[in-house]
């Protein structure tokens, strides 16, 4: 799938989207794009299943506490709130977290915090704390050691495990993410494969019904995927480098990886699979319209929109 930014009738950048639609019961709907079977790193798309294994294995997490788990928060104060709640259950504080010092991701948060007094980076501000927090959970619960970002720790091994089953692939090749956890890898057909699961399986029900319940929790209210979540019936989860999923409660996952690393065109395609299989009824289509053309501005104003060519 070919993605341009057209401006003033001219394709002026040109986005290589691989996007793959799979069925509950394991069906490809449609795969199409240069590197729909290449492996890539999961990154942050990977958090759903990251948390559920956390959960599963005795983090204890209420269902807003599994949402900023399963989340790339933007750093409010009520994500932060969250992500202190699960660390003092479990006895534990900020500096357990092994995430780096972040200003939070999102600027009125940041604006906020800076307005509230405080004047440096902190590991609970970091997007991806909740994970952390609900990994540290379930360290507690098991007495494992509090180095969960060790590749051989026992939860990450484990992670390991539920990833393959969910994907139906090898994990390959075992990276670190830009938070410091170990990040999987695999091909956009299988992590489609999983947001299926994500979206059928019994097993992924808590995680499903947190992330829709609380997905202003899971991300912050601008994002694409916080629009797609707010008007398709689904979860939906980003990923660093131009990666979007999403679980559609019908029995279908639905994953779109931009070439170029970003977000929209991932987004543009996301919605477009959406059209292509008839789930996007008129209203959530004209709601989604910034998603599906995201407007390309010169000089202050909109003077072209990002949308699928050559089709």
């Amino acid at each position: 799938m070919l993605i341009g930014d057209v401006r003033s009738g001219l394709i002026e950048a040109r986005h290589e989207v691989s996007i793959a639609a799979v069925s509950a019961d394991g069906r490809v709907l449609f795969a199409e794009g240069p590197q729909v079977d290449v492996p890539f790193f999961f990154r942050s798309a990977a958090k759903p299943f990251q948390a559920a294994e956390s959960q599963a294995s005795g983090a204890g997490l209420c269902p807003e506490e599994l949402a900023i788990a399963t989340g790339s928060h933007g750093g409010q104060p009520t994500h932060v709130a969250y992500v202190r709640k699960i660390l003092g259950r479990s006895g534990l504080g900020e500096d357990d977290l092994l995430c780096p010092p972040s200003w939070p991701s999102s600027l009125s948060a940041m604006r906020t915090w800076v307005a509230l007094g405080e004047r440096s980076p902190r590991r609970l501000f970091y997007n991806c704390s909740g994970k952390h927090s609900g990994m540290l959970a379930a360290c507690v619960a098991n007495d494992w050691p509090l180095t969960y970002i060790d590749p051989d720790h026992p939860l990450q091994q484990r992670i390991g495990l539920r990833m393959a089953d969910a994907t139906g692939e090898d994990p390959g090749q075992t990276g670190i993410d830009g938070c410091g956890v170990p990040t999987f890898s695999g091909s956009v057909i299988g992590l489609a494969r999983a947001f299926a699961r994500v979206a059928s399986d019994p097993e992924y029900r808590e995680v499903r019904e947190a992330m829709s319940r609380f997905a202003s929790l899971t991300s912050d209210g601008d994002r694409s995927e916080a629009k797609l979540a707010r008007w398709v019936p689904s979860v939906v989860k980003g990923g660093a480098q131009g990666c979007l999923g999403l679980a559609w409660y019908g029995g279908i996952g639905i994953v779109a990886k931009s070439s170029s690393g970003l977000l929209a065109p991932a987004a543009v395609g996301i919605v477009d699979g959406l059209r292509r299989l008839g789930l996007l009824p008129d209203h959530p289509t004209a709601m989604l319209a910034d998603v599906a053309a995201p407007p390309v501005l010169g000089g202050g104003r909109e003077v072209g929109r990002q949308h699928v060519v050559g089709r």
